[in-house]
This record gives structure tokens, C-alpha cells and sequence, in this order.
């Protein structure tokens, strides 16, 4: 490679006048062109290249867009390429490891040239690169299969929304050792959960043998490489609302004074395993309508133990037709055996049981109604949480932003509605949560 192509990097080409470009490239060999397109050192923006120095772990905290993933597999290949063998990778889940990590458009085999592409195991949950390395691929929602595996080098990619996040991230960490430097890269959107506060924690201690060093950036630093239609959409979603400063600017929000809900409290509740279930039941708040721009169907499942407590075992809400929120309702009641499917009555509950009857005649439907304001349906809801008698199994993310970011007085989330005609049901707190049922189901 020539020297001016060595000591150039792609801001400082960009910065050029056209004809400035177009005679350097012009002087480049094929060689050297070739080099120069594969060169993620001389593509990165300063805040995506690794930090100098020591350092355990590399915490990058970044907006949606912002270049998290290729960061995260050009370092991996990087690593790979400087002799390391068991340079691992750990997604949010086994989904997400092979379409975000492995198979992305900014994943692994993406961004390898065909000289240093891997070739993807799929049965093996493993790469196998051509230099003779191996990436074991593992899933945060299984951390049991991390016990006893080792790492030299590991990528940890939405760390933030890993369900069993302190079970997974503990035995990473245990596995952690191989090699005369062992190191981690977490690349993630920035949730303030436990582990991530922790992290931070440690990235104010200077010096020992633990070092964190936190960097990233805003969706706005890769504007240049987005589509404009993915600018445009993200923007006017997000811009200028307090979610805006998490999913664009990678800022950490903290609790909002006035929500029912706080973080500390979700993380004093949770739990990683449950007892068995005496009764089980699926919510749903519909959104009434299906288009890109409606809300989200809220679709959440949780029981109640054999002590007495509550138990939110799963999220599965999204943006759905009547068809397809139905769909995964339905399949949801069958797998955890629930005694009912819970749905509002006061709008749209004629569609509602429609929907779900004409697609699954066996299925035990449960409608309610809504007496009084939701700030009344939700306090007490709220008060058994304070009482710790409701408790999440692993991370629910989304679902806990939406507790700890509304305020009442605010219009309610599909989520947080859907939980708490949940837990007004399964606990049967109907009265007290102005709320009319027929407590004979549960009982």
C-alpha cells in the first residue's frame, strides 16, 4: 500500500474537491484499490475504532443507525485476522445472532472479503474462518449454555436488551480467559438497566485490571451512509421526544419524575425463574386500527404462583393486523396452557372476540370493562409491584420503558394497558382497579 493511501481515512478523501478524489484514486494500483475498499480502518469514523490502550471491555452506546453492528463484526474480523481463535459472539437472541450479527447487511459475512469469509455452521452455531479460527455463536435467552465456555475475544451485541441479562453476562464473563488479553465489545442502544449502569460504574474508575471504556455516538453521526427514507422516518418519530434522546442520541434517561413505575423497583422484583403457575393469562389491548402509523397491539402473558405472587413472562406485542395479533395470542394461550385470553370490552370488543373465536373456537375468551380512569386501573397494579408481588422474568425492555416513562395524565401505552389488565385479572383486584369481572374463573 502507498504511503498517501496509508495516511489518508475516508473523512479527510471526503473533504477533497472532486478532481482532488478522483486523481488520488486514479494513482491507486488495483491492489491498492482493493486494500483501500476492505479497510475498515480507513472507512471508520474515529468513535467506531477501538480505543488505545488497555482495556477489558469497550461499551459503545449509540443511536439506531449509527454504525453499532459494523463496529462490532470489523472488529471481530480484525481479531480473527491477528491470530485469535475463539473470537465469540453472544446476540439478544438466536434470531437476532444470525440475522443481525452473522447474515446482516453489516454482519460478518458481509463485510468480509472472500478471501477472509467465514464459512457459517449453521447446525454448529459456530464460524469456521479460513485461517483455521472458530466463532462460537451463543444467544443471551440461553445463558446456560455459556457456563463453561471460554472466549479470547467476544462481541455482545444489544447487551441492553438481552432478556436474562445478568445471568448471560456473568457467565460470558467467566468465560472470559483465554488468551493474554481477553476482551469484550458491547455494542448497544443505551437502556438504563442494570448491568449497563454497572458497566458505567466502572468506566469512571481509572487504571486496574477491569477497565471499561464507554464511546459511541448519535444516529446523525452516519447520516452520510443512511437512506434518506430511514432519516426521515426515524426523525419524525423520534425527534424532539424523550425516546428521541435514547434512540437518536444514546443518552441514558433516567427515571421521569411522576410514572408509577421506576427502574429500581422493576430490579428489585426480578426474578430468572418462576414457580409453577396456578393460573396463566393473555392480555391484549388492541390498537383499532392496522396501517404503519397505528398503535401497537399489546400482547402480554403472566401468571400467578404457587406463592401467590405475579409472574410477566412474556411481551409479545407489536404493530399487527386483527389476523395476525390474534394469531399470536392464540398461540401464546396454547403454550403456557393459560386459562383465558383477557380483552377490553369498551372498544372494538365485538371485533375483538370475533377475531379471536372465529380463529380458535376452543380458546376460553375473557372480556373485561373499564369503570373507571386508567390512572385508577393502573395504581394499584403499581402497589403490588411496591409490595414485590408482581415480578418480571429476565428483561422485559420495552415493556418496562413504557412503565417507567408514563406519567398519569398521559396517554397510556399499549404495553403498560395490556399488563395491567393482566395483573387486574390474574389477582383478581377488579374492584379495587375499577375494573368489572367474574372472579369465578380464577378461583
Amino acid at each position: 500500500m502507498s504511503t498517501i493511501a496509508t495516511s489518508l481515512n475516508a473523512g479527510y478523501l471526503a473533504s477533497l474537491s472532486q478532481s482532488q478524489r478522483q486523481a488520488f484514486l486514479s494513482s491507486l494500483s488495483n491492489d491498492e484499490a482493493r486494500f483501500l475498499l476492505n479497510d475498515w480502518r480507513f472507512w471508520a469514523r474515529p468513535e467506531q475504532l477501538p480505543p488505545l490502550g488497555e482495556w477489558r471491555v469497550w461499551l459503545v452506546m449509540a443511536g439506531r443507525g449509527f454504525g453499532k453492528t459494523r463496529t462490532g463484526a470489523e472488529w471481530v474480523r480484525e481479531q480473527v485476522r491477528h491470530g485469535h481463535s475463539l473470537v465469540n459472539l453472544i446476540g439478544a437472541t438466536a434470531d437476532d445472532a444470525r440475522d443481525i450479527m452473522v447474515e446482516g447487511e453489516s454482519g460478518i459475512l458481509a463485510i468480509c472479503p472472500p478471501e477472509e469469509r467465514p464459512e457459517y455452521v449453521v447446525s454448529k452455531r459456530q464460524l469456521k474462518w479460513p485461517n483455521g479460527a472458530k466463532s462460537l455463536i451463543f444467544t443471551a435467552d440461553e445463558p446456560e449454555r455459556l457456563r463453561g465456555k471460554q472466549h479470547s475475544k467476544l462481541w455482545c451485541d444489544e447487551l441492553a436488551s438481552w432478556r436474562y441479562q445478568r445471568e448471560a453476562w456473568d457467565q460470558a464473563m467467566f468465560g472470559l480467559r483465554l488468551g493474554i488479553n481477553p476482551q469484550v465489545v458491547v455494542t448497544t442502544t443505551p437502556k438504563p438497566t442494570k448491568v449497563i449502569k454497572d458497566l458505567l460504574e466502572m468506566s469512571k474508575v481509572e487504571g486496574g485490571t477491569y477497565r471499561v471504556v464507554v464511546t459511541g455516538g448519535s444516529t446523525y453521526d452516519n447520516r452520510a451512509n443512511l437512506a434518506p427514507a430511514f432519516v426521515q422516518e426515524i426523525v419524525q418519530r423520534y425527534e424532539g421526544t424523550r425516546l428521541g434522546q435514547q434512540e437518536l442520541y444514546a443518552r441514558l434517561l433516567e427515571d421521569v419524575p411522576g410514572a408509577l413505575w421506576n427502574r429500581d423497583l422493576l430490579e428489585q422484583t426480578r426474578v430468572a425463574k418462576m414457580p409453577a403457575l396456578k393460573r396463566v393469562g393473555v392480555a391484549i389491548d388492541p390498537a383499532v386500527t392496522a396501517t404503519e402509523d397505528s398503535d401497537e397491539t399489546g400482547i402480554i402473558v403472566g401468571g400467578v404462583g404457587e406463592d401467590g405472587h405475579g409472574y410477566i413472562i412474556q411481551d409479545d406485542s407489536g404493530r399487527y393486523s386483527p389476523e395476525m395479533w390474534a394469531a399470536r395470542a392464540i398461540r401464546a394461550y396454547h403454550l403456557y396452557e393459560a386459562n383465558a385470553i383477557i380483552a377490553e370490552v369498551n372498544n372494538g370488543g365485538d371485533l375483538v372476540r370475533s377475531v379471536i373465536l372465529n380463529s380458535d373456537p376452543r380458546v376460553s375468551y375473557r372480556p373485561v370493562r373499564a369503570t373507571r380512569g386508567k390512572y385508577t386501573r393502573a395504581e394499584p397494579v403499581a402497589q403490588l409491584y411496591e409490595q414485590g408481588k408482581i415480578h418480571h422474568v429476565g428483561v422485559l425492555v420495552q415493556l418496562e420503558d413504557q412503565l417507567c416513562s408514563w406519567v398519569p395524565g398521559e396517554k397510556s401505552p399499549d404495553r403498560l394497558d395490556a399488563l395491567v389488565w393482566l395483573i387486574t385479572e390474574i389477582m383478581n383486584i377488579g374492584a379495587m382497579a375499577g375494573v368489572e369481572y367474574a372472579p369465578s374463573l380464577w378461583d
